[in-house]
Parts: structure tokens; C-alpha cells; sequence
């Protein structure tokens, strides 16, 4: 027994990347001997753990699984003192929360059909090149994708894979002298004022996007597209169809690239997912509260937030996360503000506020995301979390709040969610190049999610509208497409599932007093209000 202990140690821990000395795997079955009924639930804990740890070489020696069996067991024990309190186990390795500045950054090699991860230090002032790096890996990210849908693989032979026929991609740059019917993926640009191009890696060509029939989603400039026409004696080319490029089962985009961490979670095992599937769909009590434009200076906003407070206070089972996304303040945070003492002072009484349930403060855990009208150093994408200036007060009551990048990720056992912050429908209506087709929806809402979803990225908007940190550009990729994606939006609160995706928008709290209450285990969405 204790020989397959052993083995089953070191195997999990080699396939984390690990190797283990003899006094660290002594230390290790040391520590399992308090678990005999959890084992595995326990190595994965330890192995969680360890990833936080700053580790000088993978080759594990006793100290530093000492310094984590040891915190662990401090944390068991006070468990077993306030048992009501829950299992320290399924809480700690349940929900990893994940900052934009740590999100890994892959790169497609479309010779070699793989994703390299990129491992220097990525600077916030980009070159040129990073600019020109930016379309290029959002175009080739979408083209892998693009290049296993069956209806626009190239036939084998004489066999007809598609039922519309071959609907092979053609370069732009093979366009010239080419008649009739051609499909080619490019994306939207206004190389010149009035006149839309299709680009891709090859070449650009004018386009008549005039009476092209459209698919659900916003057309705005820079987001890639699949397009049927035929060029024109003039030079340019006529579009008849135009659409997004179709999306892939993220069962699909996981197989494929096994093993690859695109989310930044950890990469698992399929029998460690299953695993923690299953614990998730046993954890009913779960729930994430999400509230949207909490402003702290205005009363009324607090005074309703009280009542969000004190109800789940009272409740049987206190939720495990509240989500507080901005903006925090009525008034933007730019030039012109110069009340950031008073902002300070604001978060410490919401932080007295949420410390007098003394339910809530023991039992949940408290998120912070930025809004695009905060505090910050600017108003580019990714945004970096509020500065410690603004948050120290409330830290003083609530130690374990967790101040965030705006997007930033969460992993709840297996499931992956998106959080991002900015309000998208107005500046993607606005930026539209043809008017959004009514065909299947007429729904706003829906339009945004069919955008974000088919261009694996939470803001294709030009970046004159909304600037992008051309290095971190990464940081706004959805791919594979996650579980859930939260849009905090001015606009009204809308939920809708695309295509097996929950996405949903919060609503502005302190507009309408709305808010979510979401249960990951069932993925349900509980569109609230006060």
C-alpha cells in the first residue's frame, strides 16, 4: 500500500513538472497520512500550493514542501476548531483567481501547426513590430481555427466535404485576374477615408461591403471576416456574403492542443477534469454575487448594497464570492478629479460595511475589478488593479479582498470564467461599418456576444476607439472559448447562452439597483435587483 502510495506521488508530481528529492517525498506521504479518506484531493492541493510558491528549480527539495505542509495543516486545524466554517480542501483548490499581467502569452506557428508560449518579460511600451505582432496573431489565432471547420477545408481529390461545395479560402493576394465566386478571410480596414479593405497576411483589396448580406453580429473595423464575392474589372472585390469566422467546440480547441495552458489556471490531466467536474457539479451551495457600477460616493448606492449585504448575512449558506466591478466613482477619475483622499476613506467605510456581517466576512471572499473610468495610469486595455493608495483601507477591515486587472479569469474547479469590464454595446454600435443584420436577432446583447465569441476576443474594436496595450493584447484573447464570460456594461441587464457559453451582463447597479447571482455548479443566472 504504502509502495503505491509512493508511486502515485511522484508520478502526479512528474506530471506537474516536478521531481522529488527522498526527504521531500517523505515530507509528502507524512502529510497524507492525515487525509486517509482524501488523498488525491490532498496531493492536488499540495501541488496547487506549490505553483504559487517562487520555486528556484523544479527539482523539489524538503524546504519548500515543509513551508506549504506546514501552512496547510495550520489550516486543517483551524477547520477542525470551526467546523461550520467548511472543507479548507474543495474551498482552497476551488477557485484560482488569475490578473490579466499573468495571463500566458502563445503564439500560432502556422508551419509547424503549433502554439509556442512566449517566456521573456513582455514591456508595456511595445515597438512597432508589437503593433504589427497584434493583427498577426489575432488573424492566425482565428485562421488555425478557421482551417479544421470541415465546410472550408480544401477537398480531397473529388469529394465533396461541404454541402455548399468547396468553400476553400483563397489568399487576396490571388485575386488578381481572378473571376468569378472566391472566399477569402481578411479583416475590416479603412486604409484610405470612405473606402473599406479585406487584409490578410498577403495582400490588401478594396471591398464592396454595400450589398452584402451579413450574419448576427457588429462589423467594425479590425475585426477578421470571412467574405464571398468576386473581383470586379475595377480592382475591387464585390462581396455578396459576409460573416464571422465559425466557431469551434472548446471540447474541440482543448483535444487539439492537450496540454497547452492557454487560460493560465494550470494545466490538468482529462482524468484530474473530470475529477473536479464532478466536485463541481456537487458543490450546489456555490454562488458568485456580481455587481456593476458600484458607486461608493453616492447614498443611495450603499444604502441598497446594505440590503444586498444584510440579506445574504442572513442567509442559510453565504455565497463564495462577491464581484465588485467598477466604476467606483460617479464621476471619472481623470484630469480633472481631485478627490482621491475622499475615494480612499470611501473604500475604508465599505470595507467597515462589509466587516459588520460577520458572516460574510469569514465565509466569503471579496473581488475587485476596475471600470474603464477609475483610478488608474490610463485608459488603455488591459487596465492594472486599483492602486494600493486607494485600497489600503479597506484592506484594514477585509484582509483577504483581492484587488484585480480588468478583464481577469477565474477557475472554479474546471470551469473557466471571463470577467471583463467596459461598456461594449454603445462603442461597437457606434463603430459599426453596415447596419446589424435583424435576420435572427434584433437583440443588441446577443449581436455583442456573436462578435466577441467569433472573434475570440472581448474587444475587436478599432484601436483609436479603444486603445490596446499592444504586448498585452493576449490578455483580451478568448481561446478556447471559456464557460461563462461576464460583460459589465452600462446598459441593461441582459444573460444569454450562445452556443453552449453563459454570458451575462450585471447591469448598473447604482442606476437600476441590478445585480447577478450566479450558480457556477449549474451555470444558472439569477438576474436580480433591489
Amino acid at each position: 500500500m504504502a509502495v503505491a502510495m509512493r508511486n502515485k506521488v511522484q508520478r502526479k508530481f512528474k506530471m506537474r513538472g516536478y521531481t522529488l528529492k527522498i526527504d521531500a517525498l517523505s515530507e509528502i506521504l507524512g502529510f497524507l497520512t492525515h487525509f486517509p479518506e482524501a488523498e488525491d484531493e490532498a496531493i492536488d492541493l499540495l501541488l496547487d500550493e506549490l505553483r504559487h510558491l517562487s520555486l528556484k528549480s523544479s527539482i523539489l527539495d524538503k524546504e519548500p514542501v515543509h513551508r506549504v505542509v506546514s501552512l496547510l495543516l495550520e489550516a486543517e486545524a483551524a477547520i477542525e476548531e470551526n467546523p461550520s466554517g467548511g472543507g479548507y480542501l474543495s474551498a482552497a483548490s476551488a477557485l484560482r483567481i488569475i490578473d490579466a499581467f499573468d495571463f500566458p502569452k502563445f503564439r500560432y506557428d502556422p508551419i509547424k501547426k503549433l502554439f509556442h508560449k512566449y517566456t521573456g518579460k513582455l514591456p508595456i511600451h511595445g515597438d512597432a513590430s508589437a503593433k504589427l505582432s497584434l493583427y498577426r496573431d489575432r488573424f492566425l489565432l482565428l485562421f488555425q481555427r478557421l482551417s479544421r471547420d470541415p465546410h472550408f477545408s480544401k477537398p480531397v481529390f473529388d469529394s465533396d466535404i461541404s454541402d455548399y461545395g468547396s468553400c476553400q479560402i483563397s489568399p487576396i493576394q490571388s485575386l488578381v485576374g481572378q473571376t468569378g465566386k472566391r472566399w477569402v478571410m481578411g479583416l475590416i480596414s479603412q486604409l484610405e477615408d470612405g473606402h473599406f479593405y479585406l487584409e490578410d497576411l498577403t495582400a490588401a483589396v478594396e471591398a464592396d461591403l454595400t450589398n452584402a448580406r451579413i450574419t448576427t453580429g457588429f462589423f467594425v473595423e479590425n475585426t477578421v471576416v470571412l467574405a464571398e464575392g468576386e473581383m470586379l474589372l475595377n480592382g475591387i472585390f464585390q462581396v455578396k456574403t459576409c460573416g464571422f469566422p465559425p466557431l469551434e467546440d472548446r471540447e474541440k480547441s482543448v483535444s487539439m492542443f492537450a496540454g497547452v495552458d492557454f487560460f493560465g489556471g494550470g494545466s490538468l490531466t482529462k482524468e484530474e477534469t473530470v475529477r473536479l467536474a464532478e466536485l463541481e457539479k456537487g458543490a450546489v451551495n456555490d454562488m458568485f454575487v456580481i455587481l456593476s457600477d458600484v458607486w461608493l460616493d453616492d447614498d443611495n448606492t450603499m444604502e441598497k448594497l446594505e440590503v444586498i449585504l444584510s440579506g445574504y448575512e442572513n442567509a442559510n449558506v453565504s455565497p463564495s464570492l462577491f464581484v465588485f466591478m467598477g466604476n467606483f466613482c460617479s464621476r471619472p477619475c481623470n484630469l480633472a478629479f481631485n478627490s482621491f483622499s475622499s475615494l480612499r476613506s470611501q473604500f475604508g467605510k465599505l470595507g467597515e460595511m462589509i466587516a459588520a456581517h460577520q458572516q460574510l466576512k469569514e465565509h466569503s471572499r471579496f473581488l475587485f475589478i476596475p471600470g474603464p473610468d477609475d483610478i488608474g495610469p490610463s485608459n488603455v486595455l488591459p487596465r492594472c488593479s486599483l492602486p494600493n493608495y486607494i485600497k489600503e483601507e479597506l484592506q484594514k477591515h477585509i484582509p483577504n479582498a483581492v484587488f484585480l486587472s480588468n478583464p481577469c479569469r477565474i477557475k472554479y474547479y474546471s470551469q473557466e470564467i471571463v470577467f471583463f469590464r467596459q461598456d461594449m454595446l454603445y462603442r461597437m454600435r457606434r463603430s459599426c461599418v453596415m447596419p446589424p443584420s435583424t435576420e435572427e436577432t434584433s437583440d443588441p446583447f446577443e449581436h455583442l456576444v456573436a462578435t466577441i465569441t467569433h472573434q475570440s476576443h472581448l474587444c475587436p474594436l478599432p484601436l483609436s476607439v479603444q486603445p490596446i496595450i499592444w504586448n498585452y493584447d493576449h490578455c483580451l484573447h478568448i481561446y478556447p472559448t471559456p464557460h461563462t464570460i461576464v460583460l459589465g456594461d452600462r446598459s441593461e441587464q441582459k444573460a444569454f447562452n450562445y452556443t453552449g457559453i453563459t454570458c451575462f451582463n450585471p447591469g448598473s447597479f447604482s442606476n437600476d439597483f441590478t445585480f447577478v447571482a450566479y450558480r457556477p455548479c449549474s451555470q444558472e443566472v439569477e438576474l436580480s435587483a433591489v
